[in-house]
């Protein structure tokens, strides 16, 4: 018995022994050998940590209005693991199905979502129509919650229904389509962008920010415990050069296109040629940001800087500019129009009207858009190096490198004698960006100074309250200041030229326009030639003239009517977008038309013209300046160059007063024909000649004589009140001769109905001429970037 007791004793405290020595082995195990890892597991589990998202950086025009931005926003959220153990599924089902207007399936589909093991998941995001909701909506699921919560405490099942809002911030674009494929879009996910969204992704979307610290199982911090916390920073806030007034102006214009011609697509760019800021950039079909998913890729194109052209007769810009430089555009010279051969090539290069318009000048064939002019200037006389080389330093077949993704670099191949040829007037070998257009033609008009154009103003970053603008920057210099004023004065013609100008659907009243039309055709797709009924009409332009402020290209792709031409349709759509913008920023007239009330008259408005400045001025051109105000004038002198104008410019005169424009010094002068003339203007003139004047009555001259007295030359004349009918100027303007004896060209004999036919012919010629010509290869490269180039025909 008793060896028994001591047998259970010593086996009860073996065992006692060996469970205390393994507890003691398995105490030292946890705490010694593997303390460190539990203790990392144990925080791990304490600690809790919330993250504060970081607001995306915000998007606004040159004043302040924005374009994008972050708004708050909720994410739904649902717990399956919770809803199911509550028996409220179908419920839950239903209730966000209807509010969320999401298909049941994909609700329920997330609902009896399970783990490989067959539980339900504890926690699935609601993604397809649950994402980055709007109040409004995050309203609808909280009342929706709490009508559950309501029944689960009836039923005593607790208060969690197992949905649940988390505060975000959603990308939201207040202008909707107002400059959406400049401005860009970020989608739901934050995976796909474009636009300036794209561009500057990294500055914009900021850092966000957290705290951490240690929790006890009620998730009450653990006094003592370290917290850790990190403050969001916003994403930096960017402002455009756009303005968006002029970018709405713009996007109207192109609207009103569409809606008439139904067009591929339209493209407007407005900017200030001297910095080369980005105004405006308009794109026609375009998209609204906020419904992203709506529209096809072809909304969301930029083809302002995307997409690649043959320019057409806009390319002549750069030719004349590039000859005026080299001093071999001569606008009083005179050539022969209608048709030109081309080294190595039978078959010749015409202008569009077919036989041309005789022997005329040069500047007229800027204003009548001649191909054979500008064939002359640039082949014969520049050479294929000079002229490549003036392309190239104006930006052409390069990147402007603006900021904005997808740039094209288009092209410029000289191979044969006819690739150059037809390059000087924008058509085959040639394929440009509507955004090297502008930049070109910028140069002309600033003074001759290629800018690089941009879109970003500056950039503010929210913390460090540090701002940093951007400066314009400087390319190349391509021409001269004085090359570009005069370039600016032959372009000028085009325009203001009311009836043999191919740009006067873009004349303003008031200002001085300098531009130019093109009309290009498309090359076919899949065949080797062009289009007979595809066109890609187009005009650039610039005003004031005298300091240009403002730089506009419209430029329509496919436009449904084959008769519509670059200056019937797109030079319409330059003048409504330039004058808005011009009164817009306050852009002062040139000249000033004020209406006047004569009582002599009966009270019979007249308009009083006020005076362009043509001093320094060759007589042609003075001559084309003029004309085009309405005023008489007479050449005093045999000199080429005007260097006296009397009134003097800026004087208000009726319409039949005329303008005299003294060419020489006044030892060499004679006295001119005064007949019309005001009392003043003639003090004037006597006095520069050194004339004595003797004067009769009061008004205006109506008889003169001239005579020697003493060695002296005095003139005498005789003055009345005006009354139009009893005189009439005896130089009419449009007849007058010029300085150099120019006398009227066939083109100039044209009655005013012939100039209406030659200007729709411009504008709607036939395909073929240059097309005809071209080989077999050159045809087949053509045709590979059918896309976005097109071709003129015969340009405009």
């Amino acid at each position: 018995m008793i060896k028994r007791i001591k047998l259970r004793t010593l086996t009860l405290g073996g065992l006692v022994t060996l469970l205390f020595l393994f507890l003691i082995i398995h105490l030292y195990k946890t705490q010694i050998v593997e303390g460190a890892q539990w203790l990392q597991m144990a925080e791990k589990r304490w600690s809790t940590s919330e993250k504060f998202p970081a607001k995306r950086g915000t998007v606004t025009d040159r004043n302040g209005n924005v374009l994008a931005m972050d708004a708050l926003a909720y994410n739904v959220s649902i717990n399956p693991t919770l809803i199911h153990s509550l028996d409220i599924a179908d419920e839950v089902a239903e209730g966000l199905t209807s509010i969320l207007g999401v298909d049941k399936d994909y609700i329920t589909g997330h609902l009896n979502a399970k783990r490989e093991d067959g539980s339900y998941f504890a926690n699935r995001e609601l993604r397809k129509g649950g994402w980055e909701i709007e109040k409004e909506v995050a309203d609808q699921i909280k009342e929706f919650s709490e009508e559950l919560k309501q029944q689960l405490i009836s039923e005593k099942k607790g208060s969690d229904t197992g949905i649940y809002l988390a505060e975000t911030f959603e990308r939201f674009y207040p202008r909707h389509q107002l400059a959406s494929q400049i401005v860009g879009y970020i989608s739901s996910d934050g995976e796909y962008k474009m636009g300036i969204e794209s561009t500057f992704d990294d500055i914009l979307q900021g850092q966000d920010g957290y705290i951490s610290y240690k929790k006890d199982g009620q998730r009450v911090q653990i006094l003592g415990s370290d917290v850790e916390y990190i403050a969001p920073k916003d994403g930096q806030t960017i402002q455009l050069t756009l303005d968006h007034d002029i970018q709405l102006y713009a996007e109207e214009a192109l609207r009103e296109v569409a809606r008439k011609y139904n067009p591929k697509s339209a493209t407007a760019i407005v900017a200030d040629p001297n910095t080369m800021e980005i105004l405006a950039m308009a794109n026609i079909p375009d998209f609204d940001p906020n419904e992203y998913g709506k529209y096809d890729y072809a909304n969301m194109y930029n083809h302002a800087v995307g997409s690649l052209y043959e320019p057409g007769s806009t390319f002549k810009i750069a030719t004349l500019a590039a000859a005026v430089e080299e001093g071999v555009f001569d606008p009083e010279e005179y050539y022969q129009s209608g048709s030109i051969m081309v080294s190595g090539d039978p078959t010749p290069i015409k202008d569009h009207n077919r036989v041309g318009w005789g022997k005329i000048s040069f500047l007229d064939g800027l204003k009548f858009s001649s191909n054979v002019a500008f064939v002359k200037l640039g082949y014969e006389r520049l050479g294929g190096e000079k002229l490549r080389e003036y392309f190239t330093n104006f930006g052409f077949a390069q990147k402007t490198g603006i900021e904005v993704p997808n740039e094209a670099t288009g092209t410029i191949r000289f191979q044969y004698p006819r690739d150059i040829a037809a390059a000087t007037f924008g058509q085959g070998v040639v394929l440009v960006t509507p955004i090297q257009q502008v930049a070109a033609v910028a140069a002309v008009a600033n003074g001759g100074v290629l800018m690089k154009p941009y879109l970003v103003k500056s950039i503010t970053d929210p913390v460090t309250k540090t701002t940093t603008v951007t400066e314009p920057t400087v390319v190349r210099r391509v021409i001269s200041e004085q090359s570009s004023k005069l370039t600016s004065e032959y372009l000028e013609q085009v325009v203001s030229d009311r009836v043999n100008g191919t740009g006067r659907n873009a004349y303003i009243e008031g200002y001085r326009v300098a531009g130019k039309t093109g009309t290009a055709q498309k090359v076919v797709k899949g065949k080797t030639g062009y289009s007979e009924d595809k066109f890609v009409v187009s005009f650039i332009g610039y005003a004031p003239v005298e300091d240009p402020q403002l730089i506009v290209y419209v430029l329509i792709d496919e436009p449904n009517d084959p008769l519509a031409g670059g200056g019937a349709v797109a030079a319409p759509v330059f003048r409504e977008i330039l004058l808005k913008s011009l009164r817009k920023l306050e852009i002062a007239p040139s000249y000033e038309v004020i209406a006047e009330n004569d009582e002599q008259e009966d009270a019979k408005t007249e308009a009083m013209i006020k005076t362009p400045d043509v001093t320094g001025m060759k007589g042609a051109l003075a001559k084309e300046k003029l004309k085009v105000s309405g005023l008489n004038f007479e050449f005093v002198g045999d000199g080429t160059i005007v260097e006296q104008q009397i009134p003097a410019a800026g004087s208000l005169v009726h319409p039949t007063q005329k303008i005299y424009l003294i060419t020489e010094q006044k030892e060499d002068l004679v006295v001119p024909d005064l007949i019309g003339a005001s009392l003043r203007d003639a003090v004037e003139i006597t006095a520069l000649l050194g004339v004595k004047l003797n004067i009769e009555g009061s008004g205006y001259i109506y008889a003169q004589e001239l005579a020697e007295n003493g060695g002296k030359r005095v003139l005498s004349i005789k003055l009345k009140p005006l009354v139009e009918s009893e005189y009439t100027p005896n130089i009419p303007a449009n007849t007058t001769d010029g300085a150099d004896g120019e006398q009227q060209t066939e083109g100039e004999q044209q009655t005013e109905g012939e100039q209406q036919t030659d200007d729709v012919e411009e504008d709607t010629q036939e395909a073929g001429t240059e097309n005809e010509d071209q080989t077999e290869d050159e045809k087949q490269t053509d045709s590979s970037a059918e896309q976005d180039s097109s071709s003129e025909a015969d340009q405009t």
